[in-house]
C-alpha cells in the first residue's frame, strides 16, 4: 500500500502554514488599508452629518428642543464624537447655520452657471425667495431668537449674520449682473434680499405661494429697469 512520507507530510503543513500567513497576511493589509485610508474621511463625513441634524433640529424643534445629544442621536453618532468635532452647543449650531449657508450659496450659483441668470431675473429673484423660505431660514431664525436673549450666544450669532447677509449679496449681485457703481443699484440690490427675508417670515405660518408669485414678477420688472 502506498503510504505518505514524512516528508511529503512536512511540505504539505509547511506549504499550508505559508499560505494561511499569506492568507492572513493579506487580509491584514486590506484591513490595514481600510482602516488608515478613510479615517479622515469618516472624521468629514461625521462633522458633516453633525451640521446637516443640526439644521434639521434647529428648524423643527426650535433652540430650546434643540440639544446636542438630539443633534447626535439624530445624526447616527454618540454624544461624545458630537462633542469632540463640536466642544459647545453654541460651536455646534453656528457652525451648522453656516455651512448650511455655504452649502446653499454654491448651489444657487451651480444653478445659474451657464451664465443665463441675467437674461432671466425673475427667475434669479425667485431662487433668491427661495433662500428664504425653506429649512435653512427657519433654523436660523430660532438662531437669532436665541441669541436675543443669550448674551453668550448673541456676539457669535452677530457676526454669523453679517458673513451672512454678506455672502447673500455677493451672491445677488453676481447673478443679477448688477452694477453696484451706478446710483441706486446696491440698494435695490438690497432691498430685495430685505423683501425675500420678509416674505420667509411670512411663509413660516401660512402658504403665501399666490402672493409671492405675484412680488416676483414685480421685483423682477423693477429690476430690468433699474440694472437695464
Amino acid at each position: 500500500m502506498g503510504g505518505v512520507s514524512t516528508t511529503d507530510r512536512s511540505d504539505r503543513s509547511d506549504h499550508g502554514d505559508l499560505g494561511d500567513l499569506g492568507d492572513r497576511a493579506g487580509r491584514g493589509d486590506r484591513a490595514e488599508r481600510v482602516e488608515r485610508v478613510p479615517k479622515q474621511d469618516r472624521s468629514r463625513a461625521t462633522r458633516q452629518r453633525l451640521l446637516e441634524a443640526a439644521v434639521a433640529c434647529l428648524a423643527e424643534h426650535g433652540w430650546a428642543g434643540s440639544t446636542v445629544l438630539v443633534v447626535a442621536e439624530r445624526a447616527g453618532v454618540s454624544r461624545g464624537a458630537a462633542q469632540h468635532h463640536f466642544p459647545t452647543r453654541e460651536d455646534l449650531f453656528t457652525a451648522a447655520v453656516e455651512y448650511v449657508a455655504e452649502e446653499r450659496s454654491t448651489a444657487l450659483r451651480a444653478l445659474f452657471a451657464d451664465g443665463t441668470a441675467a437674461g432671466d431675473r425673475r427667475a434669479v429673484v425667485t431662487a433668491l425667495i427661495d433662500l428664504y423660505t425653506g429649512p435653512l431660514f427657519r433654523a436660523a431664525l430660532h438662531l437669532w431668537v436665541a441669541a436675543s436673549n443669550e448674551e453668550q450666544l448673541r456676539p457669535r450669532v452677530t457676526e454669523l449674520e453679517s458673513r451672512i447677509g454678506r455672502e447673500s449679496h455677493r451672491v445677488a449681485v453676481e447673478l443679477l449682473a448688477a452694477d453696484e457703481t451706478r446710483s441706486g443699484v446696491r440698494e435695490t440690490v438690497q432691498g430685495l434680499l430685505d423683501m425675500a427675508r420678509g416674505l420667509g417670515l411670512a411663509t413660516l405660518l401660512t402658504d403665501d405661494a399666490a402672493r409671492r408669485e405675484r412680488v416676483v414678477r414685480q421685483w423682477a420688472a423693477l429690476l430690468d429697469e433699474v440694472l437695464g
